[in-house]
C-alpha cells in the first residue's frame, strides 16, 4: 500500500453571476421598476400617490432580491404559475399503451415518451464491428446520443496513488474533448442503484447444476440464495456521449449527410474513444442496441419489470432459446401512465422524487467523496447522473474572463460604498482567478451538473428514502434541491442515460 498522502480536489464554482451584478434580466427590470415607482410621488409631491407607489415598489424588490427554496422570489412565482396551469389544463398527465396516437403512414404506435423526451426517436446504426447500436435522436437539438453499459473497478479498495492516476486519466479524457472542433458536446455519466432480484444468478445455477448433485447441498444452496437475494443490489453503470451535427456538419456531410452520414460519425468518434477510456479503467461491456437500450427506459418508470426482463434475458442466454431476444422494442419503452405533482413524479406504479445538485463541496474532498450518494437501499433505488460539457478554449476564455471580471467589479462596488467584503466574496473571486490561470496552463474547462433520483414502489416510504438520501448527500458534502414543479423534467435527467440535465448557460441570480 502507498504511504503517499492522498490528493484532494474542490475549486467547484457555480455560474451565478447575472444581468447586472448578481441580479437576473427579469430582477434587474424589477429593480428599475421599483426605482420609478419611487421617484414618482417625489416628481408628483403627492402623499396619496406615495401610499399606491411605496407598497408596489416594496413589492418589486421583494421579487428582485426575495429567495425561495433556491430560487428568486420572481423565479418562483412564475414555476408555480406555469405548474398550476399544466395542471388544470392536464398537461401533467400523460397516458400512452392503447391511448398511444398512430402513425398515419404506417398504422402503428410509433415510441411515445412524456415531456421533454417525447421529441426523441430510437434509431439504429451499424457499430463497425458487425452489431447494431442504438441511437438517440433529438432533431430539435439536432443531436445524436449513443449510450454503453460499462465497468469500473471503483476507488474506495485501492491505495491513494492508483486512485489520484485514475482520476487524472478522466480529467485527461475529458480535456481530448474540449477544442474547438470537438463535435462532442455532451458526456454524462450514469449509475443506479437497486434491489438485485437474484434471477440470473438462479438461472445461471440452474443451468450448471449437476444432474447427481447431493439433495442437501441443492436444498442448502437454493435456501441461501433466496435469503441472500432480496438483501442484495446491483449497479448499473452507463456513459452516453452525445454528438451535435451544428459541430459536425461537415464531417456529417463527408459521411454521406443526414441521419445516416450523423451515424456514421457518431460511431467514428465511439471507436476514437475506445483507448482513452481504457486509460481511465473504464471498461465498455456493450454499447447499446436499440432493444437494449429501450429496456434501460421502461425498468426506469416500470421498476416492477426489472423482474421480468432478467427472467426473461436470463433465460435467452440458453443455445435452445427461441422467445423473444432480450430488451424491449422502442414503441414499448415509455410509461404507460405518468403524472406530474409539484414535488413528485408517479410513473408506472413508482413514484419518484429529483433533485438537484446545487452546491459542490466548498471544502477539499476526497476522490471518494460521492460514495455515500449509492449506498445499497431495500425499500428504494437511487439514480446518479453528471453531466459534463466540454467547452472549447475560446469560449471558455471569454466566460471565464466575464466571471473575473464581474467578481472584481462587484468587489470595486462594495469597497467604493464602504461595505466589508465577506469570506465567501473572496473565495469565489480566488477560484474564478485560479481557473482562469488553469485555463491559461492548457488545462481544459467543462460546465457539470449533478442530479439525483430516489424511487419507491410504495408510497409510504417515499419521504423516509428522500430523508436518507438527503442525508448522505450531506455526508458528501452536497446541498441538493428538490426540483419543485419540474419532476418530469428531473426524472428524465436523473433516472435515464440519455444525456438530458445540462441546460444553455443562462444568466441568473
Amino acid at each position: 500500500m502507498s504511504s503517499s498522502t492522498p490528493v484532494t480536489y474542490g475549486g467547484w464554482q457555480s455560474e451565478r453571476s447575472g444581468f447586472m451584478g448578481r441580479l437576473s434580466g427579469p430582477g434587474f427590470a424589477l429593480v428599475v421598476v421599483g426605482c420609478v415607482l419611487l421617484l414618482t410621488p417625489l416628481n408628483l409631491s403627492s402623499w396619496t400617490a406615495a401610499f399606491v407607489c411605496v407598497p408596489l415598489a416594496a413589492v418589486a424588490f421583494a421579487l428582485a432580491f426575495g429567495r425561495v427554496l433556491g430560487l428568486s422570489a420572481d423565479e418562483w412565482i412564475l414555476l408555480a404559475v406555469r405548474h398550476q396551469i399544466s395542471v388544470a389544463t392536464r398537461r401533467n398527465v400523460f397516458m400512452s399503451g392503447a391511448f398511444a396516437p398512430r402513425s398515419k403512414k404506417t398504422d402503428r404506435q410509433p415510441m411515445d415518451l412524456p415531456g421533454t423526451l417525447a421529441r426523441l426517436r430510437f434509431l439504429e446504426a451499424p457499430d463497425g464491428l458487425g452489431g447494431a447500436l442504438g441511437i438517440s435522436h433529438d432533431p430539435v437539438a439536432n443531436t445524436y446520443t449513443a449510450v454503453a453499459r460499462v465497468t469500473f473497478p471503483g476507488l474506495a479498495l485501492i491505495d491513494s496513488d492508483r486512485q489520484t492516476a485514475r482520476v487524472a486519466a478522466w480529467g485527461s479524457f475529458l480535456r481530448t474533448f474540449c477544442t474547438e472542433d470537438s463535435p462532442i458536446v455532451r458526456l454524462a455519466v450514469h449509475q443506479r442503484c437497486l434491489p438485485d432480484d437474484g434471477e440470473a444468478l438462479r438461472s445461471w445455477t440452474d443451468r450448471h447444476l449437476a444432474p447427481d448433485a447431493p439433495k442437501e447441498a441443492v436444498t442448502a444452496l437454493t435456501e441461501l440464495m433466496d435469503g441472500a437475494g432480496p438483501a442484495a443490489t446491483t449497479r448499473e453503470t452507463y456513459l452516453s456521449v452525445t454528438l451535435s451535427t451544428t459541430r459536425a456538419r461537415l464531417a456529417i456531410k463527408g459521411a454521406g449527410g443526414g441521419q445516416v452520414g450523423a451515424a456514421a460519425v457518431l460511431v467514428r468518434e465511439l471507436h476514437a474513444m475506445h483507448s482513452s477510456l481504457s486509460s481511465a479503467s473504464l471498461q465498455v461491456v456493450e454499447w447499446l442496441a436499440p432493444r437494449a437500450l429501450a429496456q434501460v427506459v421502461r425498468t426506469a418508470y416500470d421498476p416492477d419489470s426489472q423482474l421480468m426482463f432478467a427472467t426473461r434475458n436470463a433465460a435467452a442466454q440458453a443455445p435452445e432459446w427461441q422467445g423473444v431476444e432480450p430488451g424491449v422494442t422502442p414503441e414499448l419503452a415509455g410509461p404507460a401512465h405518468a403524472e406530474t405533482d409539484w414535488g413528485t413524479y408517479r410513473h408506472d406504479g413508482a413514484w419518484t422524487v429529483s433533485y438537484q445538485v446545487r452546491t459542490w463541496p466548498q471544502a477539499d474532498v476526497y476522490a471518494t467523496f460521492l460514495q455515500p450518494l449509492l449506498r445499497p437501499r431495500q425499500n428504494a433505488r437511487r439514480s446518479l447522473s453528471v453531466v459534463y460539457e466540454p467547452v472549447g478554449p475560446r469560449r471558455a476564455r471569454q466566460d471565464l474572463s466575464r466571471e473575473k471580471a464581474k467578481r472584481d467589479s462587484a468587489r470595486q462596488l462594495r469597497a467604493k460604498t464602504g461595505r466589508d467584503e465577506s469570506v465567501d466574496e473572496l473565495l469565489e473571486s480566488q477560484k474564478a482567478r485560479a481557473q482562469d490561470m488553469a485555463r491559461a496552463s492548457g488545462q481544459g474547462v467543462v460546465r457539470l451538473t449533478a442530479v439525483l433520483a430516489v424511487t419507491v414502489t410504495d408510497f409510504g416510504e417515499l419521504e423516509t428514502a428522500c430523508a436518507e438520501l438527503q442525508a448522505d448527500a450531506a455526508a458528501s458534502g452536497l446541498e441538493l434541491r428538490r426540483m419543485w414543479g419540474t419532476q418530469d423534467t428531473g426524472f428524465a435527467a436523473a433516472a435515464l442515460p440519455l444525456g438530458q440535465g445540462l441546460p444553455d448557460r443562462r444568466m441568473g441570480f
